[in-house]
């Protein structure tokens, strides 16, 4: 057994004596995730890279993909999305010009991507474009309010890849940009609303101590975490699980008749005054 490893379940331990309604943040999202795949779901995952679960759970991942009748995935990374063995439908594409007709997809997901967005309300509105209506957009995200990302955005960009590739075991390759430009309430709403989503739901959650590793820092953020847990500090937790909901299809007869009904009524009225 490696030292990681040893020290992992030490961190478990303390994790269920100090804090133990603190929960992974990808096990909530994976949860609701399957609430949104069926077997008639047409399903995009933007930003897939080489799996849309973490490795340890690739089974999980499996079954998902195995449920739908279409997942495709999309990345700017060849060489994360050649890598990837659960999606067989891949293409190298941006989130803010996906290679997709209007109203292709129930589902889009996201899962640690909508941080590395440089212009979100334009990827926003793309993905809107893509979803049917009614459809949902699901995503996990960083919360900018929270500790981990405070802290991470005063470290210089290589010092992160290297602590990523210590704390989370994450390749240097894999760490890439962030810009944190929708990832609280405010901003995410705005965004949202101005890319025709009408339903929004927003879940602010906590995850596992990043020095999970690092046992006298662990015992000191699960004390912090612990204490996130009270709702009148929900904003300032770690993570956000956002569901937003693509509005129903306008009936455009109805809007017709509308707009011919004005028509006439204002064509009577002139005719009137003349």
């Amino acid at each position: 057994m490696g030292a990681r490893e040893l020290l992992m379940r030490g961190y478990e331990r303390m994790q269920r004596a100090v804090a133990p309604r603190v929960r992974y943040s990808q096990e909530v999202y994976e949860e609701v995730l399957r609430t949104h795949v069926t077997r008639a779901t047409a399903w995009l995952d933007l930003g897939c890279g080489r799996r849309i679960l973490p490795p340890w759970r690739g089974d999980a991942e499996q079954s998902l993909v195995r449920a739908c009748p279409q997942v495709v995935g999309v990345d700017i990374d060849l060489d994360a999305i050649a890598d990837n063995r659960s999606v067989t439908l891949k293409c190298l594409a941006t989130g803010a010009a996906l290679p997709f007709a209007d109203e292709s997809f129930d589902l889009v997901t996201a899962n640690m991507v909508v941080e590395h967005l440089e212009a979100p309300t334009a990827n926003f509105q793309e993905i809107s474009r893509v979803l049917k209506p009614g459809g949902a957009f699901l995503f996990h995200t960083p919360n900018a309010l929270g500790y981990p990302t405070l802290l991470a955005r005063m470290v210089p960009e290589a010092v992160k890849k290297r602590a990523a590739s210590l704390l989370d075991g994450r390749r240097e390759e894999d760490v890439y940009p962030t810009f944190y430009r929708a990832n609280n309430r405010r901003s995410l709403e705005a965004i949202a609303r101005a890319s025709s989503f009408e339903a929004i739901e927003l879940s602010f959650i906590v995850t596992s101590a990043i020095f999970a590793v690092v046992p006298p820092l662990a015992l000191l953020e699960l004390l912090w975490l612990r204490t996130l847990m009270h709702e009148g500090l929900a904003d300032l937790r770690t993570n956000i699980i956002a569901v937003l909901r693509k509005g129903p299809a306008r009936d455009t007869t109805q809007a017709r008749r509308s707009a011919f009904a004005y028509a006439s009524s204002s064509d009577s009225a002139t005719r009137g005054q003349a």
